[in-house]
């Protein structure tokens, strides 16, 4: 099957979405600034991928269920599946993904997962649906994982940009195991009742900045030079994650999750990792987080 690119827009946002992981695949707003990551593969080939049936890594890249076992790379399979568009308007477009032989195969779970992507203004909202079509229990997590061009303007350097967060925060960052992918026990401390860090390539050096106990449901990455730069509200969204890749490079993720990869004290239960959301047989599950760009 060919991989579809489908475009919607606004008067203030032109948005494409390749149908290959039902993945954002361009963000440019009126003011001639385009915000999203465009994938060069020296660097890291993905855009905004969709994060499920799990967040992160299992240990080993397994874990038993009651439904037998479950074996998943990190952050999932959906993003390397062909979905199909069911809506597609001027502003809207949702496409879909259902269970197969295939997906059984890694996770033995029936299901129809949706997502939408819908403009408003100068915002883009991304729901992620979720419908249990087995007849069993579900476990999941799902989550999302934009990347944004850093500096978005010309003339500007990956240091003049901020993370703020909507209020003063006092966070211990788990360390990730860069093998691995799991989390460590051991912490870091970046915050200390502040609502703010800058960008530094060094934060990264350890894998993702993993926020797991936040006040905030906001979150700015925006220039100190230009003013330029990204709001995402990310409410009902449990944890929260800053990534960039180890080589320096040009682009940060902001990653609002349901759950995390597994904690190095985790057992090896699907159903027992940190945020799991279940679903009864018939039953749906929505999530939703919101970019709005300036």
């Amino acid at each position: 099957m060919v991989n579809l690119i489908i475009n919607i827009k606004n008067n203030n946002i032109d948005i494409s979405v390749n149908s290959l992981g039902a993945e954002l695949y361009s963000v440019r707003a009126e003011n001639g600034i385009n915000y999203l990551w465009d994938g060069k593969p020296e660097y890291w080939k993905g855009r905004s991928p969709i994060l499920f049936p799990i967040v992160g890594a299992l240990r080993g890249g397994k874990a038993d269920s009651k439904m037998g076992e479950v074996k998943l790379v990190r952050h999932g399979f959906a993003r390397f599946q062909e979905w199909t568009t069911e809506i597609k308007g001027d502003d809207l477009v949702t496409l879909m993904l259902a269970s197969s032989p295939e997906t059984k195969n890694d996770y033995p779970y029936d299901f129809l997962l949706r997502v939408s992507y819908k403009l408003d203004n100068n915002s883009l909202t991304t729901t992620f649906s979720v419908l249990n079509t087995g007849d069993c229990v579900m476990p999941y997590c799902i989550g999302g994982h934009p990347a944004f061009n850093i500096p978005l303007v010309q003339g500007e350097e990956f240091g003049d940009y901020l993370v703020e967060f909507e209020m003063p925060e006092t966070a211990d960052c788990r360390y990730v195991d860069l093998e691995t992918g799991l989390i460590l026990t051991k912490t870091r401390r970046l915050l200390t009742s502040q609502s703010s860090f800058r960008l530094d390539h060094e934060l990264f050096r350890k894998d993702a900045l993993v926020f797991d106990d936040l006040k905030s449901r906001k979150v700015k990455l925006y220039s100190e030079k230009s003013g330029h730069g990204v709001q995402m509200d990310f409410s009902g969204m449990e944890y929260f994650a800053v990534w960039s890749p180890v080589k320096d490079s040009p682009f940060v993720c902001l990653e609002p999750w349901t759950g995390t990869a597994t904690l190095e004290s985790e057992d090896d239960i699907f159903e027992n990792k940190r945020g799991m959301r279940f679903l009864n047989p018939g039953e749906e599950g929505t999530v939703s987080y919101t970019v709005t760009v300036f």
